[in-house]
């Protein structure tokens, strides 16, 4: 099977950039598997997990808390806001941080349509995240 580059890349740093056979990535409107040859396009993500596949099994999975993707034929990038190896997370961390958000988005109840929804996704987003921290 044809191979593609994949690139993550954080604010602190790039987390990976090499050949693989498949990513499936947490697209705002749903997981997306992305192979070679894949039509261009801009998705935006939501918080999940990017899980990798080489020789037929996955190889990595790596939660992102959300950002964008660029898809060609030949490479995907994905630019995440924040990202972290499944490994690396912590139930703990993501339970405190759901507390966190769940604060913020109270707080932005009577706030503008916009700081609400911005508010909601990161709540979902650190649900997500602990979800991630579960299954690892």
């Amino acid at each position: 099977m044809a191979n593609f580059q994949l690139e993550l890349v954080s604010p602190e740093k790039l987390l990976l950039s090499r050949e693989v056979e498949m990513a499936i990535i947490p697209a705002a409107e749903g997981e997306m598997g992305v192979l070679a040859g894949h039509a261009p396009m801009i998705v935006a993500l939501r918080g999940g997990t990017i899980r990798v596949r080489e020789n037929g099994v996955e190889t990595e999975s790596l939660f992102v808390a959300g950002g964008f993707a660029e898809i060609t034929p030949t490479r995907v990038t994905v630019l995440a806001d924040e990202a972290t190896p499944v490994a690396d997370l912590s139930r703990a961390e993501a339970e405190r941080r759901i507390a966190e958000a769940e604060a913020a988005y109270a707080e932005a109840a009577m706030d503008t349509p916009e700081r609400r929804d911005a508010a909601m996704a990161r709540l979902l987003s650190m649900r997500a995240m602990r979800d991630a921290a579960q299954a690892a």
